[in-house]
């Protein structure tokens, strides 16, 4: 039987990368799959491979993570379409590169409502449904939330990333009484065309860092969709509250010099 038949997963930042990458995989393993983007183009696409696949998925409309109403409406569509909701992976967000000296006081808000405050409305107008399902809530962290790196200039980022740890182990807190789980997954750098697109060309050269993670290759989408279908089954029912690393040993091993 697939790991998650039946279920009813909510995946948002489904346009590209992570978030397609779950949801496909999601489907494949038999949920029904709530998708949405504010890029809502690319959502409809996601949609439609996870139907060309022999999966079922919707997509509501366009949605701006940062919006608590477009996240309750996607959020309450969602749970009147198919009669619930039992998993809630929240992945939208945007990445803002630059140090401290050069970003200007808007960036940092602007950080923080597309990372932070996107989980937390997101898993505050999900969470009536996860207590009726008694359900669970991932959320995609980064490395960066763990640790840091002279190669990039992510400051606000970083920040950001470490607070959606402490507001997942919160999360995890309040749900556990209510039979809810709520667990992290963090990646490290994604080879993707968004991550180079964000990366700056001359201070962190895509092609030069895979000597920086232990395991040698840089993540794929894949490797975080399947860690969070892990956390999204049975196989981790007993799981609430942690952080599940997935950066090539990069966070807990001290590099060594590129060859």
């Amino acid at each position: 039987m697939r790991r998650l038949e039946g279920k009813v997963a909510l995946v948002s930042g489904t346009a590209r990368g992570l978030g397609r990458a779950t949801a496909l995989m999601f489907a494949a393993e038999g949920a029904l799959v709530v998708v949405g983007d504010l890029l809502h183009d690319e959502a409809v696409e996601t949609q439609r491979q996870i139907a060309r696949d022999g999966g079922t998925a919707l997509t509501p409309g366009p949605l701006d993570v940062t919006s608590p109403e477009s996240v309750a409406a996607w959020v309450e569509e969602a749970a009147a379409a198919f009669g619930g909701v039992d998993i809630v992976l929240v992945n939208a967000g945007s990445v803002w590169f630059g140090p401290l000296a050069d970003q200007s006081y808007d960036d940092g808000p602007a950080t923080v409502r597309a990372e932070l405050d996107s989980v937390r409305l997101t898993a505050r107008a999900a969470w009536q449904h996860l207590v009726r399902s008694r359900g669970c809530i991932i959320t995609v962290d980064s490395a960066a939330g763990l640790t840091d790196s002279m190669a990039t200039h992510r400051t606000t980022h970083s920040a950001a990333k470490g607070e959606v740890a402490a507001l997942t182990r919160r999360l995890a807190a309040e749900g556990a009484e209510l039979g809810i789980r709520a667990n992290c997954v963090s990646p490290v750098l994604i080879g993707s065309d968004r991550s180079r697109s964000h990366l700056p060309s001359e201070a962190f050269r895509l092609h030069d860092t895979t000597w920086h993670l232990p395991l040698g290759r840089l993540g794929l989408p894949q490797d975080v969709a399947a860690a969070a279908v892990f956390l999204a089954s049975e196989d981790a029912s007993n799981i609430s509250g942690t952080n599940l690393v997935v950066d090539g040993a990069w966070s807990p091993v001290l590099p060594g010099s590129p060859a």
